[in-house]
């Protein structure tokens, strides 16, 4: 028998372990003036080079535009762009002055072509106007811990106060790939999308060449621009670990990605996560029992391998349950967090059975 289930915070549990950052300058020949590649659940650092240099990101700021549109709820409704929200130069997807078009088909314009118009108007749509829009994006890069980044156009191109580091921009890669049509689409080698006036079938095809050559790749975003150069955020998920790795004013940015995976996916290792519940009690009422144990399902987390990972963990429960109870009931549940950042979930089952008092 399972119960609608509803919870109330009673423990946070710290893990006083030191944590640990697997910098590997200089072990690696890459290109790129400023590299890194983190765990995407837990943002260690596996590799690195100047990641902390603040520098020009181009169009792999789209990233922080998409998921900002996919949290204010891109959908399929048809919307009418005007000439004002498109008239951008550089990459475009097409679009023209009362064009009919989706958010969720501006969203693929971004990630997948690229389209700077695309950009322009989704800061127009969610925002209200660009400069609204860019103060909403600069919030979310402080909520998600981008704390070297500023952000002030929606599309990457170049500006003064547009600058960010390669640490934050796997940040902001971690955070996006999170989001389950965020990853689907910048996953996709190609997509087809409708819109003009009327909308009319086109088919959008991905520049990211990693998802073709490299086993695993999955994103997320290029970029280019002359102050830039080449700029890339990807994701590569191999045996259940995933890693993100970034690389700014990359000359040969694919070979950099490449022999950073190479690299890195030999230091990551997973580990299990633990809580201790052994002193947690589920009070019952109305059962031949007052209070049960309960206990855990066994999660694990990928961390660098040999550091030891920080984490809390928040366990929410009932403050009590009707019986009967049977063995193994999901009764609450664990949420672990290495810096405020989610790594995982995992169940809380009574250990034993518990009847009703018979009347």
């Amino acid at each position: 028998m399972k119960k609608i289930f509803s919870v109330f915070f009673i423990f946070v549990l710290l893990f006083n372990i030191c944590i640990f950052q697997s910098f590997a300058e200089s072990q690696l020949d890459v290109s790129a003036r400023s590299a890194v590649v983190i765990c995407a659940e837990t943002g260690e650092v596996v590799y690195s080079k100047n990641m902390n240099e603040c520098l020009s990101m181009a169009s792999t700021t789209k990233i922080m535009t998409a998921i900002l549109a996919l949290e204010y709820g891109a959908g399929d409704e048809y919307l009418t762009v005007t000439e004002d929200m498109v008239a951008v130069e550089g990459t475009s997807m097409g679009l023209k002055d009362g064009d009919s078009v989706s958010l969720k088909s501006l969203v693929k314009g971004m990630l997948l072509k690229s389209g700077n118009d695309a950009a322009n108007a989704v800061a127009n749509i969610v925002g209200g106007d660009i400069t609204t829009f860019v103060k909403m994006m600069n919030e979310k890069a402080k909520k998600i811990g981008m704390y070297s980044t500023s952000f002030e156009t929606p599309s990457g191109l170049d500006g003064e106060n547009h600058y960010s580091t390669a640490f934050d921009m796997a940040i902001l890669g971690a955070y996006a790939i999170r989001n389950p049509e965020f990853r689907s689409i910048c996953s996709a080698e190609s997509m087809v999308v409708y819109y003009g006036a009327p909308p009319y079938r086109r088919v959008l095809t991905n520049h990211n060449k990693l998802l073709k050559i490299y086993d695993g790749a999955f994103g997320i975003k290029t970029g280019f621009t002359k102050k830039s150069g080449r700029c890339l955020v990807s994701a590569v998920e191999k045996d259940g670990k995933t890693l993100v790795a970034v690389s700014l004013n990359a000359p040969d940015d694919w070979n950099d990605h490449i022999k950073m995976y190479d690299y890195a996916f030999d230091k990551v290792s997973s580990i299990s996560l633990e809580a201790k519940t052994e002193n947690i009690k589920l009070n019952i009422v109305g059962g031949t029992k007052s209070k049960i144990s309960v206990k855990a399902d066994c999660v694990s987390a990928i961390t660098a391998t040999n550091s030891n990972l920080q984490y809390s963990t928040e366990i929410f429960i009932k403050q009590f349950e009707y019986a009967p109870i049977e063995k193994d009931e999901i009764v609450g549940k664990i949420v672990y967090y290495s810096n405020n950042v989610k790594l995982a979930e995992t169940n809380l089952v009574a250990t034993e059975a518990v009847s009703c008092v018979e009347k």
